[in-house]
C-alpha cells in the first residue's frame, strides 16, 4: 500500500516572475537529474538560482532564530506566487572563489586541515599541535602578572604565554616578499598640492592627500624633503592627526599601500589597481621559506622524507598515492578521509592541482569542481544539488565523467538541478525544461518539457541544435607571420617551442589541466599588441551597467550636456542628476533587522533614477531615462541618424551587438546578467581596444549551441578584419572552425605540458593521434582507420 508520504515527488513552481520570467508555472520531478537548457538570458538561472534555490535557502534560514539570523546575509521572498516540495538546496556555481591572498585549494577544501593533524601526529621530530603547520597562524610568545581575588585576599601570579604557529615571519605567511618602485609612487619634482603622488585612488585635493599635508609640507617638490619628513611621508607608523577639526589616522605611503593593495589577490584586483601593482611592485619568492609560506619549524618536521610544504606542492593524483602507501592503524580514520577528499579531486578531473595553488588562481570550472567535492562523499539523501553549467573548462573526453558524477548524486536520492548548454550533458537528462523562445525580454517562458528524444522533435531552438554538428572547413587561411614562444616552463609546461600562427584563427586546446592557459597568458598575453580576454569576472554592483560598464555612458551624458547648456554631471544616476530620496538606486531599501531587506520601487522618481529636472532635457525627443531603458539595437539605431547620431555610442553598441546582447537595456543593472551576458559584455568592451592580436579564454562559456554560430561569424570578422585570434576552447565546432589547432598533451598535470599536434583541425581528424583528435573525429563523424 503506498503511504501518503511518498506522493511528494514534485516540485512545483507556480507563477515565477523573478526578472523575466513571464508568470510561469512547472513541476519538476525528484529524485531525477533535471537539466534546464534555453539561450542566454532566457531565464534559466531566475528560475533555478534566484527562486527555487533561493526559497529553499531562505525558508532553511529561517529555522534559526531571529538572534542568529541577525548574523546570515539576508535574503529576500523571490517573485513567486507558489513553491511547493522544495528541500534543502546547495548550490555549487561558477562564481570564483575568495580572492583573499592566504586562501589556497588546501585551505578552501579540508585538505589542509586534515594534513596538519596528520603531521603533528606523525612528524618527526615533533614540534607542536596541528597550528604549528599553518602558514594562517604565527608564532607570538608574552609573558606578565596577573592578579587574583579570593575574598578578602589577592595573589600576584606571574604566566607566560606561548603559541607556536607555522607563519614564517619574513613573508608572514604570503609565500611572495614585494619590492615597492618609490618612483612608480609619486613624482619628486611636484608637491603634494601640485598631485605628486601617482597612487590610484591619490588625487591633489583628496582626503588620502590632505591626511599627508597634515603631517608634511603640502607645497613642497617632495625632492627638497629633509630625512625626517621623507621618512614620515614613506614609513611612519599609524598616529592619530587632526585635519579640518576632524580626527584622522595617519600612517606612511608604502605600509598604507601594503595593507589596502598588497594583500589582495593580485587577479582579484579592478583592472587600473592591477595594472598600477604589476608596475609598480616586484613579487619574489620569499626567500626565507622559498615560497612554502611556512617557518623553519614546520618544514623540518616530516613523515617517510616528506614535510608539510613537500605535500602541499605535491600534484594531488601524486598526493594521494602518498597518502595511500602510509601504513599508521593509530591514524586509520584521518588517512582514510584525507585519501577520500584526495581521490574526489581526482575523479572530479582536478587531480593535476596541488594544495598549495592560491584559490583565486582557479578558472570558474575549477571552482565550481573544488566546491563539488565536498558533497561527493555525503551521507545526505533527498537534497537538491544545484549546479551552473559543470562542464565549463572541460574537455569532451572529461564531460564524460562529470556525467558520471551527476548520475551518482542522483541514484544516492538526490534532486539534481543543472543549467546546461552542451549537447553532451543533455542527453543525460531524465527531464528536460527549455525556456525561451529568446532572450531577456523575449525570453521567460517554457517552450518544453518532457525527455530528451521528446526535446529533438519539439522543434524549439534548441531541440533543433541539439543534434547540430559542425563541419570542418573545406579551405583553412593562409598565415601571415608567426608569434614565436621559446622554451615556455610556466607552471608544467616543459620548455614548449611553438609558432603561433598569425593572421589566422588559432584554436588551442587540450584536457584540463594541460598548460593551454599556462602558455597563451604566460607567453603571449603581456606582449605589446595584444588583448587579452581571460575568464575573470566583471565586478560591478546594482548601480552598474553595461552603459557604465563600456564606457558608453560618457559620450551619451555630454552629448546630452551639450544639447541642453548644462553639466554632464546632471545626467548620472550616481552624481548630480540622482534622485534625491532614493539617491540615484531606483528603489529604497527598509532594513528589517535579521528579516529580509524590503526593495521598493521609489515612489519619487518611479523607478527611473534621476531628479525631475534632469528628466526635462532632451535629446533626439528622449530624456536620459528613456535612453538608458532602449535595448541595445533600438539604442544602435537610435544613436545613428539625426540629431542624436552618436558615432562614438554607435560603436560600443555595435559590439554589443555584435556579441549577441542587442536585447539587453542600457540601464539594466549588471547584478541581472547572467553568465554568459556578462563573458560576452566584456568581451565587447575588449574588442574596442587595438592591439593585432586577440586572445579568447573559452569564449563559447554560458554560450547556446544557436549562439556559437554567432561567435563563429564574429570570430571569422575580426580575423578577416586584419586581426590575429588566438581562442583556448574545448568546444568541438570551435576547433572544426579553426585554421590552426595547438593541441596540448597527452595528459594534465606532470602528465601535459607538451604540444602533442600543431596543424589543421583536418590533420588532427585524420591523425586521430591524440584525445581531442579522437573526440573531434567522432564529433564530425569523421570515418578514419585508426
Amino acid at each position: 500500500m503506498t503511504h501518503e508520504a511518498d506522493r511528494h515527488d514534485l516540485i512545483r513552481v507556480q507563477g515565477a516572475r523573478e526578472n523575466n520570467l513571464k508568470d510561469i508555472s512547472l513541476e519538476i520531478p525528484k529524485r531525477r537529474l533535471t537539466v534546464f537548457t534555453g539561450v542566454s538570458g532566457s531565464g534559466k538561472s531566475s528560475l533555478v538560482f534566484e527562486t527555487i534555490a533561493a526559497e529553499s535557502q531562505r525558508m532553511i534560514n529561517e529555522t534559526y532564530s531571529a538572534f542568529v539570523q541577525g548574523f546570515m546575509p539576508s535574503l529576500a521572498r523571490p517573485d513567486v506566487d507558489l513553491l511547493e516540495g522544495l528541500t534543502t538546496a546547495i548550490i555549487v556555481d561558477q562564481e570564483r572563489m575568495g580572492s583573499n591572498a592566504r586562501s589556497t585549494v588546501g585551505t578552501a577544501t579540508d585538505a589542509n586541515a586534515m594534513l596538519r593533524i596528520l603531521f603533528s601526529r606523525l612528524g618527526e621530530p615533533h614540534i607542536g599541535s596541528p597550528q604549528a603547520f599553518s602558514f594562517n597562524i604565527p608564532s607570538v610568545s608574552g609573558s606578565g602578572s596577573m592578579t587574583i581575588e579570593r575574598g578578602s585576599t589577592s595573589t600576584a601570579v606571574e604566566r607566560t604565554f606561548t603559541q607556536l604557529g607555522g607563519m614564517c615571519p619574513r613573508c608572514e605567511g604570503m609565500g611572495t616578499v614585494s619590492d615597492l618602485d618609490l618612483s612608480e609612487l609619486f613624482d619628486e619634482t611636484k608637491s603634494l598640492r601640485e598631485g605628486a603622488i601617482t597612487v590610484p585612488g591619490y588625487t591633489a585635493d583628496g582626503w588620502g592627500t590632505k591626511i599627508i599635508g597634515a603631517v608634511v609640507p603640502a607645497d613642497v617638490p617632495i625632492s627638497e624633503f629633509s630625512d625626517a619628513q621623507r621618512h614620515d611621508f614613506l614609513y611612519a607608523e599609524p598616529r592619530k592627526v587632526k585635519v579640518n577639526g576632524i580626527n584622522l589616522t595617519y600612517e606612511g605611503l608604502v605600509p598604507k599601500i601594503q595593507k589596502s593593495m598588497l594583500s589582495k589577490d593580485v587577479d582579484a584586483m579592478q583592472p587600473h589597481i592591477r595594472a598600477f601593482v604589476e608596475r609598480a611592485v616586484t613579487f619574489t619568492p620569499c626567500p626565507e621559506c622559498g615560497g612554502t609560506r611556512l617557518n623553519a619549524p614546520a618544514r623540518s618536521s616530516k613523515i617517510a622524507g616528506v614535510s608539510i610544504a613537500d605535500a602541499c606542492a605535491m600534484q594531488i593524483s601524486d598526493l594521494a598515492e602518498w597518502v595511500r602507501a602510509l601504513d599508521e592503524p593509530s591514524v586509520t580514520p584521518l588517512l582514510t578521509g584525507l585519501g577520500q577528499i584526495l581521490d574526489s579531486f581526482v575523479e572530479v578531473g582536478l587531480g593535476y592541482l596541488s594544495l598549495d595553488r592560491p584559490s583565486g588562481t582557479l578558472s570558474g570550472g575549477e571552482a565550481q569542481r573544488t566546491k563539488m567535492i565536498r558533497h561527493l562523499g555525503s551521507s545526505l539523501t533527498d537534497v537538491t544539488y544545484v549546479f551552473d553549467e559543470p562542464t565549463i573548462g572541460l574537455h569532451p573526453h572529461d564531460i564524460q565523467r562529470m556525467n558520471d558524477l551527476l548520475r551518482r548524486l542522483r541514484d544516492k536520492g538526490n534532486t539534481v538541478l543543472v543549467v546546461e548548454h552542451k549537447p553532451e550533458a543533455i542527453v543525460i537528462a531524465d527531464h528536460v525544461v527549455d525556456l525561451g523562445p529568446g532572450a531577456g525580454t523575449a525570453g521567460g517562458t517554457i517552450c518544453f518539457e518532457g525527455t530528451v528524444d521528446a526535446l529533438r522533435a519539439s522543434g524549439t531552438l534548441t531541440g533543433r541544435h541539439l543534434d547540430d554538428r559542425a563541419r570542418l572547413k573545406e579551405s583553412v587561411r593562409t598565415p601571415k607571420g608567426a608569434l614565436e614562444v621559446r622554451g615556455a616552463t610556466a607552471n608544467n609546461l616543459r620548455n614548449v617551442d611553438v609558432d603561433l600562427p598569425l593572421g589566422v584563427l588559432t584554436v588551442v586546446t587540450g584536457v584540463a589541466g594541460s598548460g593551454k592557459s599556462s602558455l597563451i597568458h604566460g607567453s603571449v598575453s603581456g606582449r605589446d599588441g595584444v588583448v587579452s580576454i581571460d575568464q575573470g569576472a566583471i565586478r560591478g554592483s546594482r548601480r552598474s551597467n553595461p552603459a557604465t560598464y563600456t564606457g558608453l555612458l560618457d559620450p551619451i551624458r555630454k552629448a546630452f550636456a551639450k544639447a541642453n547648456g548644462v553639466k554632464p554631471a546632471l545626467f548620472s544616476a550616481n552624481s548630480e542628476g540622482a534622485c534625491p530620496n532614493c539617491n540615484g538606486a531606483g528603489v529604497v531599501f527598509t532594513d528589517l533587522g535579521p528579516m529580509a531587506t524590503v526593495a521598493s520601487t521609489c515612489e519619487v522618481c518611479e523607478g527611473r533614477r534621476f531628479d525631475a529636472s534632469v528628466l526635462e532635457y532632451r535629446l533626439g525627443g528622449r530624456d536620459i531615462s528613456e535612453v538608458l531603458a532602449m535595448p541595445v539595437l533600438q539604442a544602435e539605431e537610435f544613436f545613428a541618424t539625426g540629431e542624436a547620431r552618436l558615432p562614438a555610442a554607435h560603436a560600443i553598441l555595435s559590439r554589443l551587438a555584435d556579441v549577441g546582447l542587442g536585447y539587453v537595456s542600457l540601464g539594466q543593472p549588471l547584478t541581472t546578467l547572467s553568465g554568459g551576458e556578462r563573458q560576452r559584455l566584456k568581451l565587447a568592451t575588449h574588442l574596442g581596444e587595438r592591439g593585432g592580436v586577440i586572445v579568447l579564454d573559452e569564449p563559447t562559456t554560458g554560450l547556446h549551441l544557436a549562439d556559437v554560430e554567432q561567435l563563429l561569424a564574429l570570430l571569422d570578422r575580426l580575423v578577416d578584419s586584419g586581426k590575429s585570434v588566438i581562442v583556448i576552447e574545448h568546444h568541438q565546432a570551435v576547433m572544426a572552425h579553426a585554421d590552426w589547432i595547438i593541441d596540448l598533451g597527452p595528459g594534465a598535470g606532470h602528465d601535459g605540458g607538451r604540444v602533442v599536434f600543431e596543424g589543421t583541425p583536418a590533420d588532427l581528424v585524420a591523425a586521430r593521434s591524440t584525445l581531442t583528435g579522437e573526440h573531434l573525429a567522432e564529433y564530425v563523424g569523421a570515418v578514419a582507420s585508426v
